[in-house]
């Protein structure tokens, strides 16, 4: 295989647009349109290998012109039967790499782009686990099609209904000031909404799902959300929203830290999306940004996104909003103080998250010690950092794992972004009596050498099945361990969806999280390890950024 196409497929995961995919081959197509009515009208899907595909279906009204930045509307009925064998448009963002466009996902954008995608074994009428994917892409691009996240393995493999959704992203679904709220759903009078559009929207193919999957042979009484950094932070913040209580029953995280800002930050960031547009805030904010043209939106997307790198530890334009309607407070406040839905949970990350976004980095020749530092020292004092990286060092070098600065900074970056609030997560739930499961991703990718180790986004094709993609491979890997791996993977998230446990013969038993920390190590073996990596964790105790006190043994 060229290596072009191997660098295309990481070159696009550094620039948020790995879940992107990468090449895809379809597989055979029955001459089989089988037709399901739901509430809205009835569609008319494909049968795809050994599972039925309904791609493109609407579940909300398109929200462009007088809808832009509002509440997604309930969409009216639909005539005759709606052909569903396409995927429908994706949702506005900046276009990949002209070179490192991936054959077989939707690159088409449109601010009407509110649909979803469901691969079923089959309309007879069973009650079948349901699992809606909600995909990542830093809230800023992505979509519902893309090769990676096609659902007909899982679908087949797991006897699941595999429902996979678009939502609004970039200032479209998540630009907040106050000149933009807005009342929303009916029942909930007096109360006002800003920013979060594009969480409004999965809460609307939420909806969607409990009114129409019978009909494709799902149970809307057994729905498991589940999402990989966007998509996971966006299952966080559901589990404490209110307006989605009661439309899922379980929950998966995949390195997706709950992540939130003030409505006062998200008004000077849509501020600034308008000064680049030369719309001027406050009066008449929303009618006069609602008429610039989507492309300028996103090229002042573009821009603050450029503007906020190095802002902290999780510098993306655009995150969910504290508006003081979805959210009264921080999604981390909102969870620790077990203001969740009492739903199983299911979360875990990768070993080197972050070797992803400093792949540059290693192509460039590696990191000064000093530069780590300083970095660091954006979120800690600089003495108290300067402590943090020998330690990391030390225990690194004990193990006989890398010490380099780029290293260290992938070690500390991971830990202090995606770990740490995972397992923070996952003490909370348990100690509200929830059951939560815990993993660690520990897969090595052979690109670049090992350099990237197990780095951000390495497990969707192995939760996927899309391993089987022969260009994904050299990323992902291959052969029986790999095999292995992904069916393992695909099992115990299948048995989580049916029973809210994933011990599976595959993984085996998987004990619920305590305070000696069971954790699932994924990769060329699977064992429950207690407490693993906790010499890191311990650093960040000892420095006050620690796990609530149910983790002490």
């Amino acid at each position: 295989m060229p290596n072009s196409t191997w660098l295309e497929v990481v070159t696009c995961a550094i620039f948020g647009i790995m879940d992107h995919g990468a090449g895809h081959k379809d597989v055979s197509h029955k001459d089989i349109e089988p037709v399901v009515r739901t509430p809205w009208g009835a569609v008319r899907g494909r049968q795809e290998g050994e599972v039925l595909a309904f791609k493109g279906i609407p579940f909300a009204v398109a929200p462009s012109g007088e809808s832009r930045f509002l509440p997604p509307m309930t969409l009216d009925p639909w005539g005759g039967v709606l052909d569903a064998v396409n995927f429908g448009p994706i949702a506005p963002q900046p276009a990949p790499i002209p070179a490192m466009s991936i054959a077989g996902d939707p690159v088409d954008w449109n601010e009407d782009c509110l649909f979803l995608n469901i691969w079923t074994p089959s309309l007879d009428g069973a009650k079948r686990p349901v699992m809606v994917w909600i995909h990542g892409g830093g809230f800023s691009t992505g979509s519902s099609g893309q090769v990676l996240y096609r659902g007909g393995r899982l679908a087949m493999r797991g006897d699941v209904v595999v429902v996979t959704i678009n939502y609004r992203l970039g200032s479209f679904g998540f630009l907040a000031h106050p000149e933009l709220r807005a009342t929303w759903p009916a029942g909930h009078a007096g109360k006002y909404y800003c920013g979060n559009w594009g969480l409004m929207d999965q809460i609307a193919a939420l909806h969607f799902v409990r009114d129409a999957v019978a009909g494709f042979g799902g149970d809307p009484s057994n729905v498991t959300i589940f999402g990989e950094s966007a998509g996971g932070m966006s299952v966080a913040a559901l589990l404490v929203c209110e307006e989605a209580r009661g439309l899922f029953h379980k929950a998966i995280i995949e390195s997706g830290p709950p992540s939130s800002i003030s409505l006062d930050l998200a008004a000077n960031r849509a501020a600034r999306i308008g000064e680049i547009v030369g719309v001027d805030t406050p009066s008449g904010f929303r009618e006069r940004l609602g008429g610039i043209r989507a492309d300028e939106i996103i090229k002042a997307d573009q821009q603050l996104g450029f503007e906020v790198t190095g802002e902290g530890a999780m510098p993306l334009a655009f995150l969910p909003v504290v508006d003081g309607g979805l959210f009264g407070t921080s999604l981390a406040d909102l969870i620790t103080s077990g203001e969740t839905a009492r739903v199983p949970l299911l979360i875990g990350t990768n070993r080197d998250e972050t070797a992803l976004f400093s792949a540059g980095e290693i192509l460039g020749g590696g990191l000064e010690e000093e530069k780590v530092v300083h970095r660091i020292s954006k979120i800690l004092e600089e003495d108290t950092a300067g402590r943090v990286v020998e330690r990391y060092g030390k225990i690194r070098a004990t193990r006989g794992e890398g010490v380099s600065p780029v290293d260290i900074w992938t070690a500390v970056s991971t830990d202090y972004v995606f770990r740490l609030p995972s397992i923070e997560v996952a003490s909370a739930h348990m100690l509200n009596g929830l059951p939560a499961y815990v993993y660690l991703f520990d897969w090595e990718t052979s690109f670049m050498g090992t350099s990237l180790g197990s780095c951000h986004a390495l497990e969707i094709p192995f939760v996927f099945g899309s391993i089987e993609e022969p260009v994904v491979q050299p990323f992902a890997g291959s052969g029986p361990e790999a095999d292995d791996l992904s069916m393992a993977m695909q099992r115990a998230w299948v048995a989580f969806a049916h029973s809210g446990d994933p011990s599976c013969e595959e993984v085996g038993e998987w004990p619920a999280y305590g305070a000696d920390r069971p954790t699932m190590i994924l990769g060329r073996e699977r064992r429950v390890d207690y407490d693993p990596r906790g010499e890191e964790l311990q650093v960040w105790e000892d420095v006050g950024l620690r796990p609530s006190a149910g983790y002490h043994r």
